[in-house]
């Protein structure tokens, strides 16, 4: 029997903020960390979905220690006002769940391609404003833990149309934000090493979860074939929510989890069971697309952090 939330460590005085943690993967995650006694600090586009969701997890958890705040990750300016709200709090996990799938084209607030400019840059962007808040309460390391999917190993970072603006398919541009989160969270990971931060960086995917987040193409198309179709797919093949959040909640908690590393549900086709550590695709451990994506991210979204560049020697 693999790794199961029944062997969450105590997570008494520990701090850690979900995005997206109103739902699907992220509700799930927030829900077994505040079971285990952790505060956890819910960013959520809408405070009505997250208090919402606080009432759900306290229905089954009386005392949970929930905070819900308002992010959207569409829009820097409300990213800033969330890190600033949190001051010099401190945190021992960013977890960088929240995200959008296979959506028509359309742009953020600041005018990025919304599943590059929500997925990737959103979160690139959260990490960096609260670096300095990330230091853990014990003596274990800090993590940031970046979900990302199985569907970057399609995914190509397109340096020329990386907003899709020549051509857009959208489970293109989703293949190229997942993709992106895992070169983001190696190129981290190598910049904590050479730094020798007191943190980890490690990516993660659910496998095929049944979510809310498969149905937002097909209701933004209009579409009741297709989102009949997901549904059907969804009842026949997807693994539950809470099972899909097993490798966050893994990468958040176990004392065994590596930084650097990217799990995985290691069952069928790696798409349901327990976690495990897993290979990415060969595209995500290219050191050099990795720090030109991260010259690109800050400079697309204005946020630099206080990290020094990877040493040759070093490696996710």
């Amino acid at each position: 029997m693999g790794w199961t939330a029944d062997n969450i460590p105590d997570q008494e005085g520990r701090q850690v903020v979900v995005t997206g943690a109103n739902s699907g993967i992220g509700l799930e995650a927030t829900r077994e960390l505040a079971r285990n006694g952790a505060t956890v600090i819910m960013a959520c586009r809408s405070t009505e979905r997250g208090q919402d969701a606080a009432r759900d997890i306290r229905a089954d958890i009386p005392d949970a220690d929930l905070r819900p705040e308002a992010c959207d990750l569409g829009d820097l300016e409300s990213i800033h006002a969330f890190a600033d709200r949190l001051g010099d709090a401190d945190l021992d996990v960013l977890i960088n769940n929240a995200g959008v799938m296979a959506i028509p084209r359309s742009e953020t607030v600041d005018g990025f391609e919304t599943q590059f400019g929500v997925n990737h840059l959103s979160h690139f962007a959260l990490t960096g404003l609260l670096l300095e808040n990330l230091h853990p309460h014990d003596a274990s390391e800090s993590r940031i833990v970046t979900v990302s999917s199985g569907i970057h190993e399609r995914g190509e970072i397109d340096f020329d149309d990386l907003q899709h603006e020549q051509s857009y398919d959208p489970w293109d541009a989703y293949a190229q934000s997942k993709l992106a989160n895992v070169l983001f969270a190696y190129e981290l990971e190598r910049r904590l090493l050479t730094a020798a931060a007191n943190a980890k960086s490690i990516a993660v995917h659910p496998g095929y979860a049944n979510t809310q987040l498969q149905f937002r193409g097909p209701e933004q198309r209009g579409s009741r074939l297709r989102k009949a179709a997901m549904w059907a797919m969804n009842t026949a093949l997807a693994q539950s929510a809470a099972m899909g959040a097993l490798p966050t909640l893994y990468a958040a908690t176990a004392p065994e989890a590596e930084g650097g590393a990217y799990y995985g549900p290691g069952g069928f086709m790696n798409m349901r069971g327990t976690p495990e550590r897993q290979a990415s695709s060969k595209q995500s451990y290219d050191e050099e697309t990795a720090r030109r994506l991260w010259a690109v991210s800050s400079e697309l979204t204005g946020v630099t952090y206080d990290l020094p560049e990877p040493k040759a020697e070093v490696s996710a």
